[in-house]
């Protein structure tokens, strides 16, 4: 795999399904550490490091949801021939997806099941995809409990913070979904019972967007419920892998 764009945090087996995990906005790979460690060695799971965080910290960040999953795609398309799936968590469902749909473009072997959390169907903005300011962005954060409390009150850190979150707002902001078919891959949808931002009945619309099959799981919890549920979330996404490869008869 490109080691520019994926990194690995468990042991990776080599004959085990591929799992590429998308951070959510203002995250990075490692926000996906504690359950990457849940799932190896069953899965050989990798996160997606998004340009400008950690060791690309030196590096532009995206501000554009389709020019970002065209760029992991074309990272992640020679290794499509092994079986894999997507996971992706609030914005990182949104790019996720579109990665999905670039990889249909191209004609490339498709994932064999998408995983989309914390965010309801493409074609309806969440309702904080369109923050006026700074203070927005930051109040919104604090909401939502992403990002750690300390990170917000060291004005250092805060300032090392805030290009990341403005540009992954307004990538949020500038997406748009054009009309198009669905996919013919299946879908597990992932929320947070108490979510502020994508409750469930949203979440499970990612069903309109496939011909293949949405499954609906809830978790007890708000935006970042994965926190307290990886254990529960871990087995979602491996027995979802599991089930898909026993229909598709291998």
């Amino acid at each position: 795999m490109d080691s520019l764009w994926f990194r690995r945090f468990g042991a990776g087996e080599s004959h085990a399904v591929r799992l590429i995990c998308f951070p959510h906005a203002g995250g990075s790979a490692a926000s996906y550490v504690p359950l990457l460690r849940c799932l190896s060695p069953r899965l050989d799971a990798l996160a997606v490091q998004y340009p400008g965080r950690q060791d690309r910290r030196r590096e532009q960040p995206a501000e554009d949801i389709t020019g970002l999953a065209r760029r992991i795609a074309a990272a992640l398309r020679p290794d499509t021939g092994r079986p894999y799936a997507l996971f992706g968590h609030s914005m990182g469902a949104l790019v996720a997806y579109e990665t999905a749909r670039v990889l249909h473009e191209w004609s490339a072997p498709a994932p064999l099941r998408l995983f989309l959390s914390g965010r309801g169907a493409p074609t309806r903005p969440g309702p904080h995809d369109r923050l006026p300011d700074d203070a927005a962005i930051l109040a919104a954060v604090r909401r939502l409990g992403g990002t750690p409390a300390g990170v917000l009150a060291d004005p250092d850190l805060r300032e090392l913070a805030l290009p990341v979150l403005r540009a992954d707002y307004r990538a949020l902001a500038g997406y748009r979904h054009p009309p198009r078919e669905p996919l013919d891959i299946p879908v597990t949808a992932l929320a947070g019972d108490t979510d502020p931002v994508a409750a469930p009945d949203e979440v499970a619309r990612w069903g309109e967007f496939t011909r293949s099959g949405c499954e609906l799981r809830v978790f007890p919890g708000g935006h970042f419920y994965l926190d307290q549920c990886r254990d529960a979330v871990a087995e979602v996404l491996v027995e979802g892998v599991r089930e898909t490869l026993e229909a598709a008869g291998r």
